[in-house]
């Protein structure tokens, strides 16, 4: 992204991580976390806004929550409804039952709005979630939640962005870390928007190889440098090293490769960091990591 903020006498230069992964579960949060104690003068941003959870690690203390309002849900003003019944019978999401709308169902395309004879419907703003500014020990942090059923997570993907970012600029922070969604849908274009480097965790399995593809076909669009962690390495060295070709086919450094390590569970058990156990093989390798981390984002910018 390099941001120079000005403020102060000397630039600062805003580095952006994301990390993320072609499904959820692979360690994609604990990465991020993990990294939290070994950056300087960081940003973060849970950008998983349809199932956020790197609060459960940092435990953060919320400074300020807004409301979040992402779409519009239909209305019904039953003084002006003559009951036709044109809206419950074109509702393609079964939304409308009694000339009521339920509210989780309605996907708020506006159908019902457009079709009603007596202008009896409305399409409201409605709360789709919430997202809150934070600060942690190492520093900053923002992350938002859905309500349940709702949609539009891009957008809010995009809002948490532009918050952290605003205070990224306003502090004169170096990294901004930011924890994606999985998969490759919306959620994931909008974390990866203004993005200097990204890490793609996976996992030596067939699906895991079928997912980085299916990311780094993704990414290839958006022309961002970036690396691949390979986690729990050495349960199916076959498969490393299948995902190890194809990294190098597709011209992608392997960052790492973290070893299985019970120490991992046990630190989420008890909701910790895992570089609090810095003698374990996992906290190692992961710091080494960083380090690897750091040296393929420098060139780009001297």
């Amino acid at each position: 992204m390099k941001i120079e903020n000005l403020s102060g006498e000397n630039a600062v230069s805003l580095t952006q991580v994301v990390i993320i992964s072609g499904k959820g579960g692979t360690g994609k949060t604990t990465l991020t976390a993990a990294f939290t104690k070994l950056a300087h003068e960081m940003i973060v941003a849970d950008c998983d806004v349809d199932a956020a959870d790197l609060h459960i690690v940092l435990k953060p203390e919320i400074s300020n929550s807004f409301q979040y309002q992402g779409g519009r849900k239909a209305v019904i003003d039953l003084e002006k409804c003559t009951q036709c019944g044109l809206c419950e019978e074109y509702c393609r999401f079964n939304a409308i039952f009694n000339f009521r709308i339920d509210t989780i169902t309605c996907e708020g395309c506006g159908f019902c709005y457009h079709i009603c004879p007596e202008n009896a419907i409305d399409m409201r703003k409605v709360i789709s979630g919430y997202y809150h500014i934070c600060n942690f020990p190492g520093g900053d942090f923002v992350y938002a939640a859905l309500e349940p059923g709702e949609g539009n997570s891009g957008k809010l993907v995009s809002e948490v962005k532009r918050q952290a970012n605003n205070i990224a600029e306003d502090k004169g922070k170096k990294w901004f870390l930011v924890d994606g969604p999985p998969g490759i849908g919306c959620p994931v274009n909008a974390s990866l928007s203004q993005t200097d480097f990204i890490i793609i965790i996976t996992e030596p399995t067939v699906s895991g190889l079928h997912d980085l593809q299916r990311v780094v076909e993704l990414i290839q669009r958006f022309n961002i440098p970036s690396a691949v962690v390979v986690n729990k390495y050495d349960l199916n060295h076959a498969m490393t090293h299948s995902i190890e070709e194809y990294s190098t086919e597709s011209e992608i450094k392997i960052a790492g490769k973290i070893p299985f390590d019970e120490t991992v569970e046990r630190a989420l058990i008890v909701g910790r960091n895992i570089m609090e156990f810095g003698d374990s093989p996992a906290a190692i390798e992961i710091f080494n990591i960083w380090e690897n981390i750091k040296r393929l984002i420098k060139p780009q910018y001297t």
